[in-house]
């Protein structure tokens, strides 16, 4: 039986179901979670119906764009989180590092020509796109590619939305229909035939399990790898449990008081799941039914209205209200983005009406114009600004409202709208937790002009909407903040 909805698996090849392989593969990429899932859910599923048993592979390459301790130790630390809940179960978990480039190169083929088939993660942004989709053209097995990034299933919307507005209506008026058919919170719990001797030993040899401090993301052997050093290890921890620490932490102190805290960085009201989400440590469906749960909420709370208003549609508080809207609405419009137009991340899949308003000014005079480096190095004139790039490269997160005023000073202090937009991304991917994802992408278009509209005419923006420090001081309270990130001490 196919408790995974239709809409949510598409085929990488046309190759069939090979119900005599030793196993069912399921190549975890995005969803490094072992609950919500609905790629874990559909691989356990066909193992159950085949008699077979699961095997989990999760490769990571030492060469992917970005490549750092940072992001290692964060996907590292999940990783052996996952290993030590699958031991002593039927499911086989077979994490492999690499340690030279290519290392890895030729198990995912080896492992899926034994198999019955490969499940693999939907994600559609980054370079995983097109590793999936190659993958489905070389493999000698069938490839199902499922769907488990939002609430609303990517491949059910009809086209490529261009405000939140418009795509909230669109939500309101479609998504109950999908609220119903969330993922099974522990796909595991279900019985599963025991492996055996189902991986090959040769595989085995050749690619020998990661385990020991490597797998744990230990700092000293972090460093013996070839990896970007520059962008070091940050405190927060990677892994599910951290994942369900933060949410839990939210709900309690934060989730009511959202819609009046959340752009103050000194109030800590931000659930800081953004990490977390991105990794696929938690599952936004989770997150919701946590969210449900605590508002005591039911489908019948719905409002039959759909007018893209922000507020009083879910039927609970105003803090949750607030918080929905930033997890549905604005994260799935970003993977509706990215799963329908390959240049989301090009200054020309910008707004013709953002791009002709930002030329016009490019010749305009600047206040201050700043290298690469010394953004990087937060070395501006702006102890706010500089204050924000800190937190990024302390924290590996910058505060959501900052973030915004981030974006636009670097818009502000470049000669012209394409090289912020390469700063801006270079800067977000490389040093990020959450970069490289649909979310933050639109984050960053939408500082020039991406989901927006026009506003009143300014030097260097145009038309685009301009953010300035003084106001934003006016506006939050940042003393905290300045203080703990301010300053000029080591970075």
């Amino acid at each position: 039986m196919n408790t995974v909805p239709d809409y949510r698996i598409r085929l990488g090849n046309k190759l069939p179901m090979n119900p005599e392989g030793d196993y069912v593969l399921y190549w975890m990429t995005a969803y490094r979670r072992l609950g919500w899932n609905f790629a874990l859910q559909r691989s356990t599923e066909i193992a159950r119906s085949l008699g077979k048993p699961l095997v989990i592979l999760e490769i990571l390459q030492v060469d992917y764009p970005y490549a750092s301790p940072r992001l290692h130790a964060f996907i590292l630390e999940g990783m052996a989180e996952r290993s030590r809940a699958l031991q002593g179960t039927p499911v086989v978990h077979y994490p492999f590092i690499e340690q030279e480039v290519g290392e890895g190169k030729g198990l995912l083929p080896e492992l899926a020509g034994r198999s019955c088939c490969v499940v693999a993660d939907d994600f559609p942004a980054f370079f995983l796109p097109r590793v999936v989709a190659a993958a489905g053209n070389r493999l000698k097995a069938r490839l199902e590619i499922v769907d488990s990034n939002g609430l609303f299933p990517m491949a059910v919307a009809d086209r490529t939305f261009n405000a939140a507005y418009h795509f909230r209506r669109f939500l309101q008026k479609n998504l109950p229909e999908y609220l119903v058919e969330a993922p099974e919170p522990d796909p595991l719990s279900h019985p599963l035939p025991s492996v055996d001797s189902a991986l090959d030993p040769a595989v085995l040899r050749q690619w020998a399990p990661t385990s020991g401090p490597l797998l744990a993301g230990d700092l000293n052997a972090l460093q013996a790898l070839p990896l970007d050093v520059s962008v070091s290890k940050v405190r927060a921890e990677g892994g599910t449990s951290p994942a369900r620490a933060r949410l839990e932490g939210f709900l309690s102190n934060s989730l009511q008081r959202y819609h009046e805290s959340g752009n103050s960085p000194d109030e800590d009201a931000t659930s800081t799941l953004s990490p977390y989400l991105h990794f696929g440590n938690i599952s936004s469906h989770q997150v919701f039914a946590e969210v449900a749960g605590q508002e005591g909420w039911t489908p019948l709370r719905l409002s039959d209205r759909a007018d893209g208003a922000r507020a009083g549609w879910w039927g609970m508080g105003p803090g949750a209200e607030a918080f929905l809207d930033q997890l549905v609405t604005w994260r799935e419009l970003g993977f509706n983005m990215c799963s329908r137009e390959k240049d989301y991340t090009e200054y020309g899949s910008l707004p013709d009406w953002a791009r002709s308003t930002l030329e016009e000014h490019e010749g305009d005079p600047r206040s201050h114009l700043y290298t690469y480096d010394e953004f990087r190095e937060a070395r501006t004139h702006d102890p706010l600004w500089n204050a924000a790039q800190r937190q990024l490269l302390q924290e590996g997160m910058v505060h959501n409202y900052l973030r915004m005023l981030w974006g636009k000073k670097i818009l502000e202090w470049t000669t012209s709208a394409r090289e912020a937009l390469e700063i801006m991304i270079d800067l977000n991917d490389r040093l990020a937790l959450d970069g490289r994802d649909p979310n933050s992408y639109s984050g960053i278009f939408w500082c020039l002009g991406r989901y927006d509209r026009g506003w009143p005419e300014r030097p260097v923006y145009g038309k685009v909407r301009s953010m300035s420090s003084e106001r934003t001081r006016k506006k939050v309270t940042l003393e905290g903040y300045l203080a703990r990130f301010g300053g000029d001490g080591p970075i």
